[in-house]
């Protein structure tokens, strides 16, 4: 399954469970956990082993998510964005220069590589040392690719009820993030005719 290092951030809200929205990057503990879970994902731009979460970090990690977020909203307009911060989103203007000043935080340049028994191949190198800048830079830096890119015109909010996260739509009729939420949006709308019915009101089709 394919997984897109911005979209694992701005999944870190989420639904609870209990009607409620749970937030992963809540705590410095909470970040070093989301951090090493992704240590594929960052693997070849951050030194995972020498970053050293801290408070500030952490806030601007979540600041980050909060722009990307935003950004993700104005993806899926006119749709509606995930409810979870629906009524509080950054301005999409503010969001962008953000965004953008934290991808600019690393400079990378290209260097080629040629082994002697193989084929040419670029990679990025970075002058930065700083494993906290470097990691920022990574997630800015997914986000532009991701929202730049053509997953952009598939990215939905999922209207199950509760549900909080986006996703990429992986086939015409995908209404919802997984098949769990499928289910509860459609035990909602039979339980939506049931009352209409016993109230005497007109049922939904």
């Amino acid at each position: 399954m394919e997984r897109w290092l911005a979209l694992e951030l701005a999944s870190t809200i989420r639904h609870d469970g209990d009607g409620g929205v749970a937030d992963d990057l809540a705590s410095v503990e909470g970040v070093t956990r989301w951090v090493e879970a992704h240590a594929e994902s960052l693997s070849g731009q951050v030194r995972i082993r020498e970053l050293s979460v801290d408070e500030a970090l952490r806030s601007e990690i979540v600041a980050l998510r909060q722009a990307v977020r935003a950004l993700f909203a104005r993806a899926v307009s006119p749709a509606p964005p995930s409810p979870a911060d629906a009524r509080r989103l950054m301005p999409v203007g503010e969001a962008l220069a953000y965004l953008n000043s934290v991808a600019a935080r690393e400079s990378v340049v290209p260097q080629l590589d040629w082994p002697s028994d193989g084929a040419p191949a670029v990679r990025l190198v970075s002058a930065k040392g700083d494993p906290a800048v470097r990691l920022l830079a990574a997630l800015a830096r997914a986000a532009v690719d991701f929202l730049s890119g053509p997953h952009r015109d598939r990215l939905r909010a999922c209207s199950a009820p509760r549900c909080v996260r986006y996703f990429v739509k992986s086939h015409g009729r995908q209404e919802w993030c997984k098949p769990s939420c499928g289910n509860r949006a459609r035990a909602a709308r039979h339980y939506h005719r049931q009352r209409q019915a016993t109230d005497g009101g007109p049922a939904a089709s």
